[in-house]
């Protein structure tokens, strides 16, 4: 038994590793970067990045193809009345697909990086912000909370709009961060709504609490805009919406072809599988809520259709590669949304 808790204690520390390694990347080449120079910062975030990677495949054989999943609870973080927040970690299946693909894609990124900007005098600041970007979207995806997932797809928003306007001195650069910067808090606006709705039916914001309480909540009726509707139908428009500005559906796309205007390695980690997805991420994490409301799933579908067939025709008739590539990238998107 002794050694069933202490392998367990060890599990949870490699975990935790896993999602604290790119702030760490962070951390050293902010504060050291001057001292160990560019090509050093760029080998440190991607040796630790590599080993986060590593550490993702043994999360994705426990728990993805083991079926072993893990809960954590960290530490607290705020309390105030009936709520609260504590810092705490979720991987289940869904994590550990996530978690893979994140990290592969960033630690590749990462690595290019190194060689395709390596005249620039601003490359430890660019790999820097990387692994903070990085940082976040882990964050976002072990979450076991939504207070918490907030946090992450805050700080994705941030780190994009820092990587996209890297070249201080390109105006389309800058004009094209404050255009995604924009259009992403629209999307948070709604997110942020369909969160305080949850809490308000729930009186918590827990996901193992939220869904057990899922299908009681199927019953329930929400005042809002001074009609009642049906609570969960509200909730899941509401995060669907969320999901549209910072998943680049329809309506909302329009900042992620501009999102071309940062470097190259940006446009490749925000059109992959990082930034775009972390709206289709929450839809995936709520299925449990999307479940009990029929109709919202018709809305997705049609949001998914429509953006799939308005991106894939209008990347037809872009004359830019990295164009192209974008409103393929929102076509794709759509395609999952379908899904």
């Amino acid at each position: 038994m002794l050694a069933k808790a202490l392998f367990e204690v060890e599990r949870k520390r490699m975990y935790v590793l896993l999602v604290c390694l790119p702030l760490m990347g962070f951390v050293f080449s902010s504060l050291f970067g001057r001292y160990i120079g560019a090509r050093g910062a760029g080998l440190l975030t991607t040796t630790l990045l590599a080993l986060s990677t590593l550490l993702s495949s043994i999360v994705f054989y426990e728990v993805g193809l083991c079926g072993s999943s893990c809960a954590i609870h960290l530490s607290p973080w705020f309390y105030c009345e009936i709520l609260d927040i504590s810092w705490g970690f979720l991987f289940d299946s869904l994590t550990a697909v996530m978690l893979v693909v994140v990290n592969s894609v960033s630690v590749l990124v990462h690595l290019y990086s190194i060689a395709y900007i390596s005249e620039d005098q601003h490359l430890t600041r660019f790999i820097a912000y990387l692994s903070l970007f990085t940082f976040f979207i882990l964050v976002l995806v072990t979450s076991n909370n939504f207070i918490q997932i907030f946090f992450g797809w805050e700080g994705i928003g941030v780190s994009s709009y820092l990587l996209i306007s890297f070249w201080l001195g390109r105006l389309q650069a800058n004009k094209a961060s404050i255009k995604a910067f924009l259009f992403n808090r629209v999307g948070d606006a709604f997110l942020a709504l369909g969160i305080i709705s949850v809490f308000a039916l729930c009186k918590t914001s827990n996901f193992a609490v939220l869904f057990a309480l899922s299908e009681s909540l199927s019953c329930k009726q929400f005042l809002f805009l001074g009609n009642n509707y049906h609570a969960v139908s509200v909730v899941c428009v509401l995060l669907l919406f969320g999901a549209v500005g910072k998943s680049a559906q329809l309506g909302l796309h329009v900042w992620l072809p501009d999102a071309i205007e940062g470097p190259t390695p940006v446009s490749a980690l925000i059109h992959a599988a990082t930034l775009v997805t972390a709206g289709v991420f929450i839809i995936a994490r709520c299925s449990p809520l999307f479940e009990q409301a029929p109709s919202v799933l018709l809305l997705i579908s049609g949001f998914g259709t429509l953006t799939a067939f308005f991106a894939a025709t209008s990347s037809i008739v872009q004359n830019d590669l990295k164009r192209v590539i974008a409103y393929s990238t929102c076509s794709q998107l759509g395609i999952i949304v379908f899904g």
